[in-house]
């Protein structure tokens, strides 16, 4: 065996283990990306006032525990409830996502949003400021909404 052909022989392992935090970091990266994308769509579907589009960005068994509404557990559940808050209020809004780790299956996000609501009864506008905590699941589907909370402010 030539001194070069030792010399490779002894970086192989340290080459391939090298390449198993960049395979996972890939990994990571593609469904982060696939989680944005869906922040994306719920926050499209928010401000079109879309309750139809927002209950299939949930699990089936998915959770939405609104401030100052009672917690809705299930699909048709988390529809009602964001019927109910478009019969009373629009929203302008845009996230911000703060943190999001992905760990397997699943994923959270803490976010925060800005932005304007307006109250359809009186057509009067106000300033709608959130913080946010969504957990995701991986479904078959693809990355769905698991649970979703907030309460107003920064």
């Amino acid at each position: 065996m030539t001194h070069r052909s030792r010399f490779s022989a002894l970086l192989l392992p340290f080459a391939l283990f090298a390449s198993i935090p960049v395979a996972t970091a890939g990994a990571q990266n593609a469904a982060e990306k696939k989680l944005h994308a869906l922040l994306a769509a719920y926050e499209t579907s928010l401000n079109a006032g879309d309750a139809a589009r927002i209950e299939q960005l949930y699990t089936e068994d998915g959770v939405f525990i609104p401030a100052g509404f009672p917690t809705a557990s299930g699909r048709p559940a988390v529809r009602g409830a964001y019927e109910a808050v478009f019969k009373n209020i629009r929203i302008a809004i845009h996230f911000t996502v703060d943190e999001l780790k992905v760990k397997g299956d699943f994923a959270y996000a803490r976010t925060h949003s800005d932005g304007t609501s307006t109250v359809v009864a009186t057509g009067t506008s106000g300033p709608e400021v959130n913080r946010e905590l969504f957990i995701f699941a991986r479904t078959a589907d693809g990355w769905k909404i698991a649970r979703y909370l907030f309460n107003k402010g920064k």
